[in-house]
């Protein structure tokens, strides 16, 4: 817990100093008021004692009231204010770190978790650090400053007020061994709650058309019940703590008065008026302990889930990426879109298996690459290696002649127009998904959108889309079909006018007539531009310059359409499946 606090800026260290100055000065004015209500009890008992005297008395008794008050909230203030800016500055932290993740890291933690701890393990701490500069400083100090004000004010007493602390760290005790553990599941059970209802909400139609509601009911139901359930143990278990608490102060107070009575009682005439004074400063006092120790022990309930939350966010924090900048921001002088695989083997983090094996081609500057072969057999996986979602685990991926790992992030995505597999909109309009992200240059002209939308084979549905090329994008893009989202996707990477395309069977969702079509203006409109294509389709490839068929993660043939045709049979058996003899010798 104390870890994540190295986050705290020099700002809130001082504004927390500045805090601690004034619990201080809200616990001396606390602990004050008991001595002038022992003065007040005095010269009430006192026989000819002025009424001025008294009214003085509570009138500086009602001060120290008021002036703890002021203390308070400014410590609430500078609390929430301190909390707040944490929380914001954890946030940036966290978002600018998973943004820095590659596949691998996001893999391994998971969407769902990485959302709950942004979110939900966030609030948990930021509630913590509210209560905790207002308790964890003063509850001690208060307890510690009591002490010391009633020692040596009646044995009895004294005894009493140990055992009811007694009692409360008993408590403590038996919070931090029985329930702890559960605030820790409760985070892992957020984080599947949060699983299933994503997994609810983005597979809807599916769930539909297949009448699975039931069953997604069920899984939530589980989720749910483990969820109540742990919740419930351990709202149960801090339930019993305010009736203890009260229990334990009332009773203190009865004994402390009970045993007043019978000292009092016992004692001579001249002694009677200072055990009176003294019960009363101690009752004070005592009660100053005890909520001292109530105040400690409502920390003890928010501490087992904020140190939960603050290790998983930490475990996020400390993660070094597996992908990590390189220092050149261009390739070799005189070359430019060029691509080059050196006996390039990949595996996944953790797998005991090649994906791909002895992989090595070379795509100059305009031409066209495609990839084909079975489901699994590679083809994204390889692709995914040029933008360094993934590094190589052998070999090596050069780009204008240097490696990827050598250039930063920045240049070598710029370098690249990516479509992906499927299709990404955000939240916006037409033109802003079109203009999406920075090229290392100045901002997209609305000429230069238009001019992408219309070589993705996109003007006529945008211009039927209300307010054109400013119409509304939902989030996802669930408002347009998946061939629009496919055509938008590809004038997003060919605003960018890049050095190097990479389609990632990004023609699937599209007819056959559009397909040949937005081909055919990306090859007149983008000339000199490399392309690299995975696609399912024999006529989406049949024209590329070089051709690479991949079966089980190996190269089973590489050439053009006619060569591959004669040469390699796997390819023959795809196309053959696609189309027929007079259509592939056309």
């Amino acid at each position: 817990m104390i870890r994540i606090f190295r986050y705290l800026r020099p700002k809130e260290w001082l504004v927390a100093l500045i805090s601690l100055a004034f619990i201080v000065a809200q616990v001396w004015l606390d602990l004050k008021s008991p001595d002038y209500m022992s003065e007040i009890t005095i010269l009430v008992q006192t026989p000819g004692s002025a009424m001025s005297d008294v009214w003085l008395a509570g009138g500086k008794m009602l001060l120290c009231t008021l002036g703890s008050l002021a203390a308070a909230v400014t410590v609430g203030f500078f609390a929430a204010r301190i909390a707040a800016a944490f929380s914001m500055q954890l946030r940036s932290l966290l978002f600018h770190k998973v943004e820095s993740f590659s596949m691998e890291e996001i893999s391994r933690f998971s969407t769902d978790s990485l959302i709950t701890r942004s979110t939900n393990d966030i609030t948990q701490v930021q509630m913590f650090l509210t209560m905790g500069l207002q308790i964890i400083i003063k509850a001690p100090v208060t307890a510690v400053w009591a002490i010391t004000k009633i020692a040596g004010k009646g044995f009895e007493w004294t005894l009493t007020t140990g055992a009811a602390v007694a009692v409360l760290v008993g408590m403590i005790g038996f919070l931090t061994i029985f329930v702890m553990p559960k605030f820790k599941r409760m985070q892992a059970l957020t984080d599947n709650m949060n699983r299933v209802t994503r997994e609810n909400l983005t597979g809807l139609r599916v769930i539909r058309a297949y009448n699975a509601e039931d069953y997604q009911e069920e899984k939530f139901e589980k989720a749910n019940q483990e969820l109540t359930g742990t919740q419930l143990f351990t709202s149960r278990a801090m339930a019993v703590m305010m009736p203890v608490m009260s229990a334990v102060m009332s009773g203190l107070s009865l004994a402390i008065y009970w045993i007043g009575a019978y000292l009092i009682h016992a004692a001579g005439l001249t002694e009677k008026l200072v055990l009176f004074s003294d019960m009363v400063v101690f009752s004070s006092y005592a009660m100053q302990v005890i909520l001292s120790f109530m105040m400690l022990t409502m920390i003890f309930v928010m501490l087992p889930r904020a140190t939960v939350s603050a290790k998983r966010i930490n475990e996020v924090l400390d993660t070094e990426p597996a992908i990590l900048d390189g220092s050149r921001t261009d390739g070799v002088h005189g070359i430019k879109g060029e691509v080059v695989f050196r006996h390039v083997c990949f595996k996944y983090p953790g797998a005991m298996d090649y994906v791909l094996e002895d992989v090595s081609f070379t795509v100059k500057q305009g031409e066209t690459i495609a990839f084909i072969g079975s489901t699994g057999s590679g083809k994204s996986t390889l692709i995914n290696l040029v933008p360094r979602f993934f590094d190589a685990t052998e070999g090596e991926v050069l780009i204008d002649g240097v490696n990827v790992r050598e250039y930063t992030q920045e240049a070598l995505h710029n370098k690249i127009g990516y479509v992906p597999q499927r299709a990404v909109l955000f939240r916006g309009t037409v033109s802003s998904n079109v203009a999406y992200g920075d090229n290392g240059g100045s901002a997209f002209s609305a000429e230069e959108i238009r001019a992408a939308i219309a070589i993705a084979q996109s003007t006529d549905f945008v211009e039927r889309m209300e307010g054109g090329q400013e119409a509304d994008i939902a989030q996802g893009g669930t408002n347009v079909s998946g061939g629009q989202k496919q055509r938008l996707a590809i004038a997003r990477a060919v605003c960018r006018r890049p050095e190097i395309y990479i389609f990632d069977d990004s023609f699937s969702a599209l007819d056959y007539k559009t397909d040949r079509v937005l081909r055919s203006a990306l090859k007149k409109e983008t000339a000199g531009v490399t392309s690299m294509i995975v696609a399912q389709r024999i006529g989406t490839i049949m024209d590329a310059d070089q051709i690479i068929v991949l079966e089980e993660g190996k190269v089973a043939g590489q050439g053009r359409h006619k060569e591959l045709l004669r040469s390699c049979e796997v390819y023959r058996q795809i196309a053959m499946s696609q189309l027929s003899e007079e259509e592939l010798v056309s």
